[in-house]
């Protein structure tokens, strides 16, 4: 911006030709003053909050689905336990994610999904325990975090904080010492959210999430493989994402977390799953409950103002049956990460009630 308003002043008094040229071309001197002015604004909030991780992003000219095959089912087990993943492991490299906003410690992998058809980044935090010699025969438990939409998978390391504030309480055996993963979530640019679900034709973003995510964890950290050591988090849409997940696969996940979120994927208008009734059903976790042939054995911690995510907490409450069960926490302020973010050594600390260190 600075270096538009030099240029304006500059040639301000040198414009030539006719007066309607000279109106013109001064006017056209203030819009760009003013276009970089808001352009320097946008850059700063996204900067601060990790809203779109790249240009690609803003414009949705990322190609992150290379195919949409038809997803083999799950035989009934775990992740890196079933017979589907009988097969040589997929290493990944990892490096530094080279955000300023993103602490170091924090790698990055590119991932290309085997059965979901997707490809994105993958973020990984490891405990300070992990490389321990002491813990050298140990295997880990893992939380999957997820961001809102739009949303960058930097945004809880970057924004939330959320390794710098638990890292000092995991030292000190006050938390589990979990893994943290954040997957990309924005996969058909910025004018759709996937809604985390397996849209026939569009995207296989369930499939992404719950299957390739975890088993290249698996297949490159000690992470532990059995569902009870593992949990899903997210704020927003990213909220909705991860109780929906979280109770359509206890052969996945044994606890949820969600800050903000909603039950109704139609409350985000630009929800893929929202334009189909059937798939707008199907994906809400209100009525995956409602319709569990058996309920599933997880724990949900769902947060919310009134009127921003609690109603649906406590309508899940609501419906819940044993050995599920529900958390609802009135939380006040505004639908953004100043409220989440302190949120999240309490959230930590009832998850490490869920699934403990010992193991």
């Amino acid at each position: 911006m600075p270096i538009s308003i030099a240029a304006a002043l500059l040639l301000w008094g040198r414009v030539r030709g006719p007066q309607p040229v000279q109106v013109l071309s001064r006017l056209g001197m203030l819009l760009l003053c003013q276009f970089t002015a808001v352009l320097m604004v946008f850059v700063m909030v996204n900067n601060a909050n990790l809203i779109y991780g790249s240009w690609d992003d803003l414009l949705g000219t990322g190609n992150h689905v290379r195919a949409v095959p038809q997803v083999p089912p799950a035989d009934g087990g775990a992740a890196g336990t079933s017979n589907e993943n009988k097969r040589a492991k997929v290493i990944q490299s990892f490096k530094a994610v080279g955000d300023p906003k993103v602490p170091g410690d924090v790698q990055t992998t590119d991932l290309k999904g085997q059965l979901s058809g997707i490809d994105g980044e993958v973020l990984v935090w490891l405990p300070p325990q992990y490389n321990d010699p002491a813990y050298k025969d140990k295997t880990f438990p893992v939380v999957e975090l997820l961001p809102g939409w739009p949303g960058s998978s930097k945004t809880w390391y970057g924004t939330l904080k959320v390794s710098e504030q638990l890292k000092p309480l995991m030292a000190k055996g006050e938390i589990t010492p979990f893994i943290l993963i954040s997957p990309r979530t924005n996969l058909l640019g910025d004018t759709t959210d996937t809604g985390c679900a397996d849209v026939p034709g569009k995207v296989n973003a369930e499939t992404w999430l719950s299957r390739d995510v975890p088993q290249m964890v698996l297949d490159n950290f000690r992470a532990d493989a059995s569902p009870d050591r593992w949990a899903i988090a997210g704020y927003s849409a990213g909220g909705h994402c991860a109780a929906k997940l979280a109770v359509s696969h206890p052969e996945r996940y044994r606890a949820g977390v969600s800050l903000s979120g909603y039950n109704d994927p139609g409350q985000e208008p630009a929800s893929l799953t929202a334009k189909d009734a059937r798939l707008r059903d199907g994906a809400n976790p209100l009525n995956i409950l409602k319709g569990a042939a058996h309920p599933p054995k997880v724990a949900l911690y769902l947060s919310g103002n009134k009127g921003d995510g609690y109603e649906a907490a406590e309508a899940l409450r609501a419906v819940a049956k044993a050995p599920t069960t529900v958390v609802p926490v009135e939380t006040t302020g505004p639908h953004a990460s100043d409220v989440w973010k302190p949120m999240i050594p309490g959230i930590f600390t009832w998850l490490s009630g869920i699934i403990p260190a010992g193991h």
